[in-house]
């Protein structure tokens, strides 16, 4: 027993180790050693390696030197583990296993983007942001089929089995791969007919005495509160308001129907401004947000349908441009 117990120690240690002075020659017997117990013959071992019986026999003797133990009992006619060599053939399995789990993981990576593609995202950031740059991605992986699931209510990306999520705002600490878009820009906008019958504000305090149009979150119901950078500081306000939508679109509707002063991102009011519809106001006041975030999670780390569109969303023209 007092034998054992030593061995064992030399196990540990070797274990403890290996990473830090791993060999190509340590890695050699290890392979031979795993390959040996599972087929139980060096011969059979020696033919899936391709290489001489002898070969992995030497490769053998050699880890036992180093380990300071006897990893098999051989007689003429079987071949059978130690004590020690049965607990260590299975640390080196493991060790197996994971270089085969590297080698998948390389070969999934480098394959064509191919099969279902699940993107969720916020009404607005899938409308504005994500759709308008699926038939570019779907044209160039026409064997990735794209399903975009679109809800202003947080989602449980893991159990819905999402593959890319898309947010806007400050996330908890969820343990999901992440990257940042580009910043977008949060200004005032107005329709051209309501400026002309109200007067342009040339500052945030001004909006006392305009008609305004504000958001209601649906996730929380807490009315958005209106961000402005001023004297170098950035400052919030909630303006009364005579027209509250709890969806982003409709509030831009009602924006370019005349029906006041709101706040928006720029990418949604671009389309609106580029024809004529909307005008930014209080442009040097307006606010910049770098808090567009991309989440994955990491068993899709290396799927090449999730590495595609993540470049591909990196492609987004800057957010800020209108305003």
């Amino acid at each position: 027993m007092a034998d054992a117990k030593v061995d064992n120690r030399a196990g540990i240690r070797f274990y403890s180790s290996a990473m830090e002075r791993i060999s190509l020659d340590r890695l050699t017997g290890l392979i031979a050693f795993a390959r040996v117990g599972a087929l139980g013959s060096y011969a059979a071992a020696a033919r899936s390696l391709s290489v001489s019986p002898s070969a992995v026999s030497k490769s053998i003797q050699r880890l036992e030197q180093r380990l300071g133990v006897s990893l098999f009992t051989r007689t003429t006619r079987s071949l059978a583990f130690t004590p020690e060599g049965r607990d260590l053939h299975e640390r080196a399995l493991d060790l197996i296993r994971q270089a085969e789990e590297i080698e998948q993981m390389a070969l999934t990576a480098r394959s064509a983007p191919r099969g279902p593609l699940r993107v969720a995202a916020s009404l607005p950031i899938g409308v504005h942001l994500i759709a308008p740059v699926l038939p570019a991605f779907r044209e160039k992986y026409p064997e990735v089929t794209v399903d975009l699931r679109l809800s202003d209510q947080r989602v449980d990306i893991v159990e819905q089995r999402i593959d890319v999520a898309i947010r806007i705002g400050d996330l908890p600490d969820s343990g999901l791969l992440s990257r940042k878009l580009a910043p977008l820009r949060l200004g005032a906008y107005a329709s051209p007919s309501y400026l002309a019958k109200r007067g342009v504000p040339s500052h945030p305090d001004d909006l006392q005495g305009h008609d305004t149009v504000t958001l209601r979150y649906q996730s929380t119901g807490q009315t958005f509160r209106w961000p402005f950078r001023i004297g170098g500081r950035e400052v919030e306000m909630t303006p009364p308001s005579g027209l509250v939508a709890d969806v982003s679109d409709a509030v831009m509707a009602m924006l370019v129907a005349g029906g006041g002063i709101g706040i928006s991102a720029s990418f949604m009011a671009a389309p609106y401004v580029s024809r004529g519809e909307l005008v930014p106001i209080l442009t040097e006041y307006a606010v910049e947000r770098n808090n567009i975030t991309v989440l994955w999670p990491e068993s899709r780390r290396s799927n090449p349908a999730v590495r595609a569109f993540l470049a591909q969303l990196q492609e987004i023209p800057v957010l800020h441009a209108a305003g």
